[in-house]
């Protein structure tokens, strides 16, 4: 099946590339006075992306000290719903890999096996599209909490027009991305998957053991019985030659001791001149006795 090649390869991708991500931005802030110019400021995050703990520390430019911010968002939910069903669904899949392999006779005893493989493939794959379109949903606001012109915003002194604030360094979102790819990719896979695993159950093949009779069927069925009675007007010459044997055997019980041998009429023949067979008449047949 493609799910034992496949699945846990994607599996892996999927929670892979979204478990293990780290991002970074750095900004740089300059005062007007001078008196603190050339400040960067580093805010690290990732997985599981509870960005409403990420805080960092912004200078205020008119007096000498900082405030501390955080940013905005709790997306752990999400990002956690899709590394778990990532997670379960590749353990899955080498369990039933090393069914298929080592235990296919108890995998198809009964018919449990098959039914069970039915149910868990169309529950993983709902629940890979739930996460996936969740983790999709939270990875577009995970990247709009974390833009820079977002964070620049949150800072007293960037908000002042006589300083200056840039962006020196922005996450890269291509690992994040790759991770959702990956998610949907798994989504058909496992709904394309159905369809194998419900061939092996015992509802594809009772259909396919009682296939409904369609109307081609019908009619060819029925020209079979007329072509069948039609044959049997055939042969009235050998219904005639039983008749007549049938009354010669009558015959004998007439004679007493004495019996006749048993004989029945064939079809006749006709020579002409030449001595060939032209028709044929009926023929007297003796069994010896």
């Amino acid at each position: 099946m493609c799910m034992v090649i496949f699945a846990p390869i994607f599996a892996i991708c999927a929670f892979a590339t979204c478990g293990g991500y780290y991002g970074h931005l750095q900004v740089k802030v300059d005062c007007a006075d001078r008196r603190q110019s050339n400040l960067s400021i580093n805010i690290d995050f990732g997985y599981p992306f509870r960005l409403h703990q990420v805080h960092f520390k912004a200078p205020l430019c008119d007096v000498k000290r900082e405030e501390i911010l955080f940013l905005d968002g709790d997306f752990s939910s999400a990002a956690q719903f899709f590394v778990t069903v990532g997670v379960f669904a590749f353990l899955y899949s080498l369990l039933a890999t090393i069914v298929y392999v080592f235990y296919q006779n108890k995998y198809l005893k009964h018919n449990r096996g098959p039914l069970v493989d039915f149910v868990v493939t169309v529950i993983f794959s709902f629940m890979w599209l739930v996460s996936s379109c969740c983790w999709a949903k939270a990875l577009s606001d995970i990247k709009t909490a974390t833009n820079p012109t977002q964070v620049l915003l949150l800072m007293s002194a960037c908000r002042a027009q006589e300083n200056k604030c840039s962006v020196t360094e922005e996450p890269l979102w291509s690992r994040l991305n790759t991770a959702a790819v990956f998610g949907f990719v798994n989504v058909v896979l496992w709904v394309g998957n159905i369809w194998f695993v419900f061939k092996e159950t015992g509802w594809y093949k009772t259909g396919q053991r009682y296939p409904t009779r369609s109307a081609s069927g019908k009619r060819s069925s029925e020209m079979r019985q007329r072509l069948y009675s039609e044959s049997s007007f055939d042969q009235p010459e050998e219904g005639f030659g039983l008749s007549r044997q049938n009354s010669f055997n009558q015959s004998k019980g007439d004679f007493g001791l004495f019996s006749l041998p048993q004989t029945y009429l064939g079809k006749p023949v006709i020579y002409d001149r030449q001595d060939k067979v032209v028709s044929k008449g009926p023929m007297i047949f003796v069994n010896e006795m």
